[in-house]
């Protein structure tokens, strides 16, 4: 078992500071989306496209998803990303956050169940965003008008 398994978020934005995320970051790069249509990861996608938002597919393993290329990582993508919305088991956190440091993405959205708190105060001192452990589509239907 790693230090990272049952982590607890240290610091998350204000419901507020999430709902203005979700407002004017409209490009997101869901790290990790399967191709399968019962997963949590390709319904949140799918979610976030029927909303207007510019999804990005990023899986190793796949050239497209939902219809749109599919990148092996963030570091592939030949464009800037606005949100990387991490659907990755918390041991491979650390290297996405480097490569959205890299990529100068403006937020680090950590899906629920996902924690690594060294990697987001790294982030942080970069002046990147980093929410943990939310899922970005309940926050979306909680937190926007309809």
């Amino acid at each position: 078992m790693t230090e990272t398994s049952c982590e607890l978020p240290d610091d998350n934005p204000p419901s507020e500071e999430i709902r203005e995320i979700l407002l004017h970051h409209r490009t997101i790069a869901v790290v990790g989306l399967s191709p399968k249509a019962s997963r949590d990861s390709n319904r949140v996608a799918r979610y976030l496209m029927d909303q207007g938002y510019e999804v990005i597919p990023v899986n190793p393993g796949q050239t497209e998803v939902l219809g749109r290329t599919c990148y092996r990582s963030l570091a592939d993508i030949p464009f800037q990303v606005d949100v990387a919305d991490l659907f990755l088991n918390p041991d491979r956190v650390p290297p996405v956050v480097d490569q959205a440091m890299e990529k100068r993405v403006r937020v680090i959205w950590m899906q629920s169940g996902i924690v690594h708190n060294a990697a987001a105060q790294k982030a942080r001192k970069k002046g990147i965003q980093v929410v943990m452990d939310r899922c970005i589509m309940q926050e979306h239907k909680r937190l926007t008008p309809d």
